[in-house]
């Protein structure tokens, strides 16, 4: 099962931490299961921006963005070359590493 390094976050990880999910789960998926509440304002319906996740190590093993992912994250606060929406991005056989952004354009806390 491939590995997530949560990098250190104030607030959903302070410690940092190291899960496994099954290949095929997404990383918004996996954190909640181990108990890393990210926001997902939407559900997981590729609908907001709110699950952003910045994808340090293991980027090219993740499944290819949609066009409706991009867009969005055209609109992600801190958004860089290896920005993902943790619900689309699909874990392969592969390890990650992923940072949770300081700050997300959500304005309140729908605590999902």
């Amino acid at each position: 099962m491939p590995v997530i390094k949560i990098l250190p976050h104030p607030e959903y990880c302070p410690a940092g931490a190291e899960i496994t999910a099954p290949a095929g789960t997404s990383i918004c998926e996996a954190l909640l299961e181990h108990h890393i509440n990210i926001e997902h304002a939407c559900d997981m319906s590729c609908a907001c921006t709110t699950c952003h996740v910045i994808v340090r190590e293991g980027f090219q093993t993740l499944n290819a963005p949609e066009e409706e992912e991009e867009d969005l994250l055209d609109r992600a606060w801190g958004l860089e070359p290896q920005s993902r929406l943790s619900c689309q991005a699909i874990l392969a056989g592969a390890n990650v590493t992923v940072e949770i952004p300081k700050y997300s354009i959500n304005h309140a806390k729908e605590n999902h």
